[in-house]
């Protein structure tokens, strides 16, 4: 098999022509793809990836630090905000990385939380990939061009506050109660639980939220509460 994706269409998408283009293609290659066709002539992703975190990381941190005055614990929360996979996810959508991946047959039905992840970590990847070709600078571009421009959203929608705590504030602060949450259901083997967890304002239950942990089903089930509430 061969890489036959043509990315000049995605180059004039990012606004980067880049030198190497094994470096582009590179970026979208997940390891699974290459599990099922060794015959690509090509690696994976994920050294790229791993490049591109902490590139990603150094840039968003410092137009951060050289923008905001705001203090170290208000800025670390926006970072998280910024690169958690959501994010990166929702703006590799928008790029349409999608039309670009190549994933196995069984990844590629996959469009759940598992392509979520695929398409934050070659967003990462990209960044990677952009540092190699063009240097720091490109790179640093690339993402304030493409990412930093969400943070207004993020702190206009308190977005940085992880759902329980987003959930919480608004309680407080609209109806004057704490919310509580409580484990409606538990089933399951031991290596694979599951949990419904309800959020309750003092006995009426605003929402149902279902996860492989308490902690997760608390958060999935805040985040249906503010949607209920209108809170969003």
């Amino acid at each position: 098999m061969k890489i036959t994706q043509n990315f000049n269409k995605l180059e004039e998408t990012l606004g980067i022509k880049f030198k190497n283009k094994k470096l582009l293609h590179q970026a979208f290659v997940h390891r699974s793809c290459l599990n099922e066709n060794p015959g690509i002539k090509t690696d994976h992703n994920e050294r790229l990836e791993f490049l591109g975190d902490a590139v990603l990381e150094l840039a968003v941190t410092r137009n951060l630090f050289n923008d905001y005055p705001n203090p170290e614990g208000e800025l670390t929360t926006w970072r998280a905000a910024l690169v958690n996979s959501k994010m990166l996810a929702e703006i590799s959508t928008k790029l349409s990385f999608n039309d670009y991946l190549m994933l196995s047959k069984g990844e590629s039905q996959d469009t759940g939380r598992a392509r979520q992840f695929i398409l934050a970590n070659t967003f990462e990847a990209l960044i990677g990939a952009i540092y190699l070709d063009q240097g720091f600078d490109k790179a640093e571009k690339f993402i304030k061009d493409k990412l930093l421009g969400e943070l207004p959203k993020i702190l206009e929608h308190k977005l940085y506050l992880d759902p329980k705590s987003h959930f919480q504030e608004h309680a407080q602060e609209k109806v004057g109660i704490t919310p509580n949450y409580e484990v409606l259901k538990e089933e399951g083997p031991d290596h694979a639980k599951s949990f419904v967890v309800g959020v309750y304002l003092s006995s009426e239950l605003i929402a149902k939220g279902k996860g492989p942990s308490k902690q997760a089903a608390q958060e999935d089930a805040a985040r249906k509460g503010l949607k209920k509430k209108g809170w969003e």
